[in-house]
């Protein structure tokens, strides 16, 4: 079998292409933005593409060029199952919803006077959300009535835009007070305010609808568990300082018994459900039960690389170093 392998920087496929040249698989190197692709990829059996939300090209080709080639019979990863719902927590609600995973309450409304009313009656606080966003982005904590009010009526009129730049400063400079960002980064921060990054040019003003979870108080933390395959691995992401977002703030545990069981068992169990290659699950804990926040096909690789080891779906633990983006090859070519 030959793969194909769309090589995009501090993605997976830098550890593909590794796992290829180590174990002697057939492999070349394609650009998915080639009007030529289909081409390209005739003499491959598969195609791996480990694409971002934040990619202007791959929002507009990603998905229609993995499911073709996948109606054509060839293997991709990621396929269908595993990505339609990427980067789309409408999607995600109903899909969790469908197939009863402990979801976070969640409520949507497409209409703006229906949740006008449903504010004038629900509690507060609510975390407000935006569709698309990734490490926290486009998430507001909802403290009041008139604050849910304000934000339901943009939702309806100008909409909001994809890229926060107000936000994303904010973000910079706590990075940059941990030293993980230098001050270019805090400069090129600024310079978003008058040129926006181009994913958010290409998204255009998220409008049309409203979308609020249930605030669960109580957690300094979530879990992160990645499921691929029959083989599973997770991490603790504490929150950042004076705020009640985990993901994207950098601050990660890894050790083994920082995680139930039961966590687990479930992960396999949504994954299986899913039927997907590759799914990470956000969970919160609720008097001593696991909710979900929603789900992601991808992952920032560097972030897992200290895991101190893996279950399998025995729930036996592996201790030690492993390789996830070689399990993604070996699934797909068994497949």
């Amino acid at each position: 079998m030959k793969i194909a392998i769309h090589p995009v920087k501090e993605s997976f496929s830098e550890r593909w292409i590794d796992y290829c040249e180590k174990e002697r698989i057939h492999w070349k190197k394609v650009n998915c933005y080639n009007n030529d692709i289909i081409k390209q990829l005739g003499d491959c059996d598969a195609l791996l593409w480990h694409f971002s939300h934040n990619d202007p090209k791959a929002i507009l080709i990603a998905r229609p060029l993995i499911y073709s080639l996948e109606k054509a019979g060839k293997k991709v990863f990621p396929n269908f199952h595993t990505v339609w719902h990427f980067d789309d927590k409408l999607g995600q609600k109903y899909l969790l919803e469908s197939i009863n995973a402990p979801l976070v309450p969640t409520w949507v409304f497409y209409d703006k006077n229906q949740a006008l009313e449903w504010a004038e009656s629900t509690d507060f606080p609510k975390v407000f959300k935006l569709r698309r966003g990734a490490a926290s982005q486009n998430v507001r904590l909802i403290k009041n009535k008139k604050s849910a009010f304000k934000f339901i009526r943009k939702a309806f009129r100008k909409g909001f835009p994809a890229y926060d730049p107000v936000e994303s400063l904010k973000e910079r400079w706590r990075k940059y007070k941990l030293g993980t960002e230098n001050l270019e980064e805090i400069a090129q921060g600024f310079a978003r305010f008058v040129v926006p990054p181009p994913y958010s040019t290409i998204i255009g003003r998220e409008r049309g609808y409203i979308y609020f979870q249930k605030y669960i108080p109580g957690n300094d933390h979530d879990i992160r568990v990645v499921v691929i395959g029959e083989k599973a691995f997770a991490i603790k992401r504490m929150v950042r300082n004076n705020d009640f977002r985990a993901s994207g703030s950098g601050k990660i545990l890894y050790s083994h018994n920082l995680f139930k069981d039961s966590t687990i068992r479930l992960s396999f169990y949504l994954a299986e459900k899913l039927g997907s290659q590759c799914v990470a699950f956000d969970f919160l804990q609720d008097n001593g039960s696991p909710l979900l926040t929603e789900i992601s096909y991808g992952f920032s690789p560097g972030g897992y690389d200290r895991c101190t080891g893996y279950w399998d779906k025995n729930m036996t633990w592996h201790e030690g170093t492993f390789n996830p983006y070689g399990w993604m090859i070996d699934d797909l070519l068994k497949a």
